[in-house]
């Protein structure tokens, strides 16, 4: 493998981890019965505070651990209406989502001083891999050599919620409050504090998501910078259900076609055209999965 191919698998390792990470969030709200379509609003959210942060404390680990911590608390407005006053988690997504659109533009200029976009010198971005020793490893250091260590911890992180789903006590009684919400209180199991905690983690998990994408594939805040990855990660977990290696593929799927615009984008490829072919991709794989479901379903339902 020439050191051209292995530049491209650190394009889609780039792509594919902001999604990953806010896609592994939706899988815990998905897993506990709570539809959210929010992600697109918290990674958005998630970006912004993380640069907030960054810019106040000098540090991008700050930025890192307060985009996390203020998305969270973002969350909580959908882990509220939706878990304890069961309001459709649908419509208070929406609203979230257009909030968050609005809010970062707003709050850009009265903290960040301008509009559109913030960049300066001054801005601390994530170390890389390759200021930690990676860089002359063969084949891992032109892969992980330019990326920051979130990247690798996203994998981890899908690793580690997999194996906590099938094997561990809590994990499984997650798995059954989203399957069988009745049977799991009956059985003295409090429903509620486990739909509070997977929204609030999945919030967390958007926060690193937009961290990522802010302090880690660039140093900088845009208006409106998720650009449809939230949606991206939703289509990813109605892809995957509710198995996390599944949801990843999904993610890899998205991450190989915007690796992809950008090569052909350098080829000539009009850029509005490589811009689109991500969520094309991903779309047309939404389609062919729902196509094959039914497929699978009318043998039995003609039966």
């Amino acid at each position: 493998m020439n050191i051209l191919e292995l530049t491209f698998v650190a394009s889609v390792l780039t792509a594919t981890t902001p999604v990953v990470l806010a896609a592994l969030g939706g899988l815990l709200c998905s897993v506990s019965g709570v539809f959210n379509m929010a992600l697109e609003g918290q990674m958005l959210w998630g970006a912004f505070t993380a640069v907030s942060f960054s810019h106040l404390t000098g540090s991008a680990w700050w930025g890192v651990a307060g985009g996390v911590a203020a998305t969270a608390l973002y969350s909580a407005v959908l882990s509220v209406l939706a878990v304890t006053f069961r309001a459709d988690p649908v419509v208070i997504a929406v609203g979230m989502n257009l909030l968050a659109l609005g809010l970062t533009a707003f709050l850009m200029r009265q903290i960040l001083g301008v509009g559109g976009t913030y960049t300066s010198p001054d801005l601390h971005g994530l170390p890389t891999l390759a200021g930690m020793g990676l860089d002359h490893v063969p084949v891992i250091g032109p892969v992980l050599g330019s990326q920051s260590p979130l990247v690798p911890a996203a994998f981890v992180l899908v690793a580690a919620t997999a194996w906590w789903l099938r094997r561990t006590r809590s994990g499984l009684r997650l798995r059954g409050i989203g399957q069988h919400p009745e049977a799991a209180e009956s059985l003295g199991l409090k429903v509620g504090a486990y739909r509070h905690g997977a929204v609030l983690a999945a919030g967390a998990l958007c926060g690193l998501a937009g961290a990522q994408l802010a302090l880690g594939n660039v140093t900088l805040f845009s208006e409106g910078m998720s650009a449809g990855r939230g949606w991206v990660a939703v289509v990813a977990v109605m892809l995957g259900g509710v198995r996390p290696l599944r949801v990843l593929s999904a993610c890899l799927l998205f991450g190989v076609a915007e690796a992809l615009g950008f090569r052909l984008q350098g080829a000539g490829l009009p850029q509005q055209l490589a811009d689109a072919a991500p969520y094309v991709i991903t779309l047309l794989a939404l389609i062919l999965a729902g196509a094959a479901g039914r497929r699978r379903r009318t043998p039995l339902e003609t039966a």
